[in-house]
């Protein structure tokens, strides 16, 4: 019985030597691998730290390496001013441009693939501009306005705008209910935006020009964007017959009184064709020498405190009360070019009358030169698109 207890140790004691010198192809154990260690986090952005002289037109943009952008934010350094951006996927990109001769603070934050957070901050300035350097925006209407179916959205720049389209891609006009138009420059200080046909009555407007630092040609930028809503008022249409020597005043779309008139004489024809009220005045001084008259001229006149006086054109039409004329009004024209009526007239009219209303001559042989004032209702819409710095594509606004 004992050589067969010490076979038996023998033969298991091989099998376990024979077990112990062979892998057997299987997997080894998982708490003996080495693992690779993950990255932290890079952050790389388009200016360097310490900058100066930074274009204002630079879009600023935030990369991130090996891990996630979780915030960016870019602030004047006084912190009065910030620029907002998006992030999308590892990137950062500005939505906006810079002010010039501005301390800006570039911070961003994230986290690498190795779990831990990382902070970036970049500082640098802007290059400084003169005012030689910037055109401003003015926007007409003015904010909150209510104004008449005729209005146009006027911008006036006070430097030429050589780059029309970059402008034009940054000029928006939106309306409720949406309306079709379209910008057109009359020059490179002037864009005007109209709609197809006159504005609804009711319509709301919101005029949004993204200008800041876009550059304009010539070494020149926009000096500020502008944000400015108003309201399209009743509709206010009067039809002046220079032959008839009346006018018909219709408010949406009824007529309400039709008025005597005396308009330009022979030597001072009024000018026919459609134009915008432009300005009131309760009561205002007229020199003929602001229109180019001479004071020797027989034609000469200075007239103070003229009542209801209502702009039409740059060269010097209004509607206005004309108590010295009461006797030709309704039979001839006596005036240098304007519309003069009695002051009870012409004192209905201007309280019913605001700017943007429309005022269409009829029956003159002289014919209305553009942009002698706001002249837009006389250009055809397939002229106004050809106007346009982008192809004369209409927008719906």
């Amino acid at each position: 019985m004992r050589s067969v207890g010490r076979l038996v140790t023998i033969v298991l004691l091989a099998v376990l030597v024979l077990s112990g010198c062979t892998d057997g192809g299987g997997a080894s154990d998982p708490a003996t691998e080495s693992v690779a260690p993950k990255d932290p986090l890079t952050i790389e952005t388009s200016v360097d730290d310490g900058a100066s002289s930074v274009p204002v037109d630079t879009v600023v943009t935030v990369d991130g390496f090996d891990g996630q952008l979780s915030d960016v934010t870019l602030a004047s350094q006084d912190g009065k001013s910030t620029v907002a951006g998006d992030i999308r996927g590892v990137r950062w990109t500005a939505e906006e441009f810079l002010e010039p001769g501005t301390p800006y603070v570039l911070t961003a934050v994230g986290t690498g693939d190795d779990g831990k957070k990382v902070t970036s901050t970049t500082r640098f300035t802007t290059r400084a501009l003169t005012l030689d350097e910037q055109t401003y925006p003015a926007v007409a209407p003015l904010q909150g306005e209510t104004v008449g179916v005729g209005m146009p959205v006027i911008v006036s720049f006070d430097l030429p705008v050589k780059d029309r389209a970059a402008f034009e891609k940054r000029m928006k006009v939106t309306a409720e209910p949406a309306t079709v138009g379209g910008w057109y420059w009359l020059s490179d200080n002037t864009a005007h935006w109209r709609p197809k046909s006159f504005w609804k009555p009711g319509t709301k407007v919101s005029v949004d020009l993204a200008l800041n630092s876009v550059p304009a040609g010539g070494g020149v930028y926009g000096q500020q964007d502008q944000h400015v809503k108003f309201t399209v008022g009743r509709s206010v249409v009067s039809v002046v017959d220079t032959k008839r020597h009346q006018m018909t005043v219709k408010i949406d779309g009824k007529v309400r009184r039709t008025i005597p008139v005396s308009t330009g004489d022979a030597s001072h024809r009024s000018r026919n064709g459609t134009k915008i009220i432009m300005e009131k005045h309760e009561s205002i001084d007229m020199d003929a020498a602001t229109t180019g008259v001479d004071s020797d001229d027989p034609g000469y006149y200075n007239l103070t405190g003229v009542k209801y006086a209502m702009r039409v054109t740059n060269s010097g039409e209004f509607l206005h009360a004309a108590p010295w004329s009461v006797a030709s009004q309704g039979n001839a024209n006596v005036s240098h070019g304007c519309v003069g009526m009695s002051t009870a007239n012409a004192g209905w009219l201007f309280s019913k009358s605001k700017r943007g209303d429309v005022v269409r001559y009829v029956g003159s042989p002289r014919r209305l030169e553009p942009a002698n004032g706001w002249t837009d209702w006389n250009v055809s819409w397939g002229d106004w698109l050809e106007g346009s710095a982008l192809q004369g594509d209409a927008d719906a606004a």
